[in-house]
């Protein structure tokens, strides 16, 4: 098993007045050459957006593009038609393939919304975009982790990509042993609340760990956590 460790406070920070982010990856005018990607996985931006503000219709091409709320409720639209409020427990992808325009605002006047916005690098280039939403059941991340977004798991949001996502919130103190789906991709683990500890090293709020050259990863998960694991090939772009 290799590993590599991103604090939260190595991230790089963007403040915008309306907006404030922190980027796991080089994203926009943060830029790091040694944090480009891990494998598949291009960017995960933790966004705070202030009450009424967002982002405002933009294109995108040949990229997976997950959002998940983790408070207030986030605004969608595209020229799709689509027109849709993502919650706190929902999950979105959008497949952004040949070409879209869509924006993402708060939706709420009163209060900040504070998301994950996360792009994957896509399996096939150009395919007809696509996008999917779906609200999680609490009792299905209670103390394990729940399958998300998937390529081959007609429960989980489908991903052009050979990438696995799962979400788990903890209670309790658990041991859990993830199994890798494919060969040769790693894991990329992003705490979101709490602590957890795998190989000897804890990570806390907001800290991440990249793992590659393991087919299981053993994880100890504290009481009050919640954890999300991105399985991506490890490709270079």
């Amino acid at each position: 098993m290799k590993t590599i460790i991103h604090t939260a406070n190595s991230r790089g920070i963007a403040q915008h007045g309306w907006l404030y982010s922190r980027h796991t990856f080089s994203f926009a005018d943060y830029y790091n050459p040694e944090r480009m990607h891990f494998g598949a996985l291009r960017v995960l931006n933790d966004d705070t957006v202030a009450p009424g503000m967002g982002f405002s219709a933009h294109p995108h091409r040949n990229m997976e593009i997950i959002s998940i709320p983790l408070s207030g409720d986030l605004h969608h639209k595209d020229n799709t038609g689509r027109d849709a409020i993502i919650k706190e427990n929902d999950v979105q992808i959008m497949s952004a393939g040949s070409g879209i325009v869509h924006s993402e605002t708060n939706a709420n006047h009163n209060r900040q919304v504070k998301f994950l916005q996360i792009w994957v690098l896509p399996k096939e280039l150009n395919i007809t975009p696509r996008y999917q939403q779906i609200t999680l059941n609490s009792d299905s991340l209670k103390n394990q982790l729940a399958t998300v977004v998937a390529p081959d798991n007609d429960k989980a949001l489908w991903i052009n990509q050979d990438a696995w996502f799962s979400l788990g919130k903890f209670d309790a103190a658990t041991n859990i042993n993830y199994q890798l789906h494919q060969p040769g991709n790693g894991v990329y683990v992003f705490v979101i609340e709490g602590s957890a500890t795998i190989n000897n090293t804890t990570l806390n709020n907001r800290d991440a760990m990249g793992i590659t050259e393991a087919s299981e990863i053993p994880i100890h998960i504290e009481a009050g956590s919640h954890i999300l694991l991105m399985e991506v090939p490890m490709i270079t772009e």
